[in-house]
């Protein structure tokens, strides 16, 4: 998946090739519940006026006040994107091997997303297509080898279903991960491709370059294939976000030319270079996406996760001060272009280089990536090189806080995304566990989709009572509420304007069928009171519910 570099050089190297809770996280199961109402008296800001809205099955009419406009702390910052990648290549994260039942897949798989949430993640990019092939329920494209070690061996399941379903419940968002154009490695992939592949039924669209396969991007007929393979997922499943990595045409191999002579002499229409008009192949399949993406559920986010260097500066004045492989021009991946047309909702750049390294400063690149997205809509977030703890640069159990440290200087970086989910329980253990200390002591809401639409309906009561040493809530499901979050203030009056401090965000939870159920297992021994709101499919958040008060004990 990703380039290192070295002594100036691009060197191409498979990222695929390499899985206690957190005190805040005490939440108990999501249950139907009734517990008894603790006393609540909200005082009225004066200039807040009351919303009216539906919430519950019942369509209640629910009066809440609103957090007042001229509170000192941004509620922006409660937002950031946490995420990790979960690669099923070769069974690089999951599953461990191919061939597991279906009971150990969903054991290995509950525990990854557990580990997120205990290191205080908010998203995964789950890979559901890594080689032209599905790890989800498809009439379109074969089941993936990583499954049953077979393509086309059916699981007894949809992966895909029960990933999004495990990620909703813990308040983790699920972003499908797609490979748009790569088939695989020659030997098993392409040689073992079953009768009913896309590249096997249409072998024109299959080129072969160095020991892997790839459907030709400047082949009109793949283009819509691919898209269509994505809409597809984007349809039928309930997902937060699509999200592609840094494969389009292939990274360059020494000796190796990729043959796209047909398509070239065919489809080149007027362009004189063949690089521009690759260029332009990318980029039309980018912006069909986005385009249809929005067409069909406006809340799920695109987003893509290019190599760290769009071009060094010695090639082109806009291109950062850098001096390794260019994605522009060895994969012809206009990272700029997206940007600045806005056909993607956020850029992951894989930013995986320390500070201070000559080739590719971490330090030069976080600020050329946050001067790109300046004044636009598209979200940056920072891909963080998990699997290189312990490695030359990467030294102690500050190496990714670090990284974090630096970036987090930059208002326009929104999170970070980190590679890959058995690092974080591996070799980066002791990092990813600094991280947490550093920079996530406290939960983060999602980032907000773009053109949301209204304010989603309240929850109109919270019920709250001091139990086994923590404090237990409860509150009916909102109808079309995609998660819960949980605030806590301390002392006896109600404080609205607290409700956009982080400090007192204490969880996001998913959604429960009838009602839910949340235990504070570090509740204050002295008054508090609790709001929870709702996120909508837009990640948009409701005005909070009216206070649910404990007094000391």
């Amino acid at each position: 998946m990703a380039f290192e570099m070295s002594g100036g050089i691009g060197l191409a190297t498979e990222r695929e090739l390499r899985g206690s809770r957190a005190g805040w996280r005490t939440r108990l199961a999501v249950a139907a519940v009734g517990l008894p109402l603790a006393a609540s008296c909200a005082s009225l800001p004066p200039d807040a006026a009351p919303n009216t809205g539906q919430s519950g099955s019942e369509g209640a009419q629910v009066q809440t006040q609103p957090i007042p406009k001229d509170c000192p702390a941004d509620p922006a910052d409660k937002r950031e994107m946490r995420g990790e990648w979960i690669a099923t290549v070769r069974n690089i994260d999951w599953p461990s091997k191919s061939g597991l039942s279906k009971k150990q897949q969903h054991k290995e798989l509950r525990a990854q997303l557990d580990r997120a949430e205990d290191i205080g993640l908010n998203a995964v990019m789950f890979h559901v297509r890594p080689t032209a092939d599905a790890l989800y329920r498809s009439d379109k494209e074969p089941w993936s080898r990583a499954l049953t070690g077979k393509q086309g061996g059916d699981p007894g399941y949809d992966p895909l279903e029960f990933a999004v379903a495990e990620a909703h419940k813990r308040g983790i968002e699920l972003h499908a991960w797609f490979n748009p154009y790569r088939v695989g490695w020659q030997d098993p992939d392409v040689d073992g491709l079953v009768k009913d592949h896309p590249a096997r039924k249409n072998p024109e669209w299959l080129v072969k370059y160095a020991d892997q396969g790839y459907l030709d991007p400047g082949n009109p007929d793949v283009r819509k294939w691919v898209s269509g393979v994505v809409l597809d997922v984007v349809d039928r499943y309930d997902i937060d976000g699509v999200h592609f990595d840094d494969y389009f045409y292939p990274y360059p191999a020494e000796g190796e030319t990729f043959d796209d002579d047909a398509s070239w002499k065919k489809n080149r229409g007027d362009f004189k270079k063949r690089g521009d008009w690759r260029r332009d192949n990318v980029n039309k399949l980018v912006a069909d996406v986005h385009t249809r993406i929005n067409d069909t559920k406006p809340w799920v986010q695109f987003g893509i996760s290019p190599f760290g260097i769009w071009r060094n500066k010695s090639s082109d004045s806009a291109g950062s001060d850098s001096s390794g492989l260019e994605s522009y021009d060895a994969q012809h991946a206009d990272t700029r272009a997206w940007i600045k047309n806005g056909w993607v909702d956020y850029v992951n750049p894989q930013l995986y280089w320390y500070r201070g390294l000559k080739i590719a400063d971490y330090e030069k690149l976080v600020p050329w990536w946050a001067e790109e997205v300046k004044g636009t809509d598209v979200d940056l977030y920072i891909g963080q090189a998990a699997y290189k703890a312990g490695d030359e640069g990467w030294k102690g159990a500050g190496s990714l806080s670090r990284q974090l440290d630096f970036s987090s200087k930059y208002p326009e970086v929104g999170g970070d995304v980190y590679f890959s989910a058995k690092d974080l329980d591996g070799k980066a253990k002791a990092a990813i566990d600094k991280v947490t200390k550093d920079h996530y002591a406290r939960p983060a809401l999602p980032p907000q989709a773009d053109d949301a639409q209204g304010t989603p309906a309240p929850v109109a009561e919270v019920r709250a009572e001091r139990k086994d040493g923590g404090v237990r809530l409860a509150w009916d499901a909102v109808d079309d509420a995609r998660f819960y979050a949980v605030y806590r203030t301390s002392g006896a009056k109600e404080d609205l304007c607290g409700l956009n401090d982080p400090a007192n965000l204490i969880d996001v939870v998913g959604p429960g069928a009838k009602g839910l159920e949340y235990t504070d297992g570090a509740a204050p021994k002295g008054d508090a009171n609790y709001h929870v709101t709702v996120l909508d499919n837009y990640r948009t958040e409701s005005d909070p519910s009216p206070a649910a008060r404990v007094q000391a004990r």
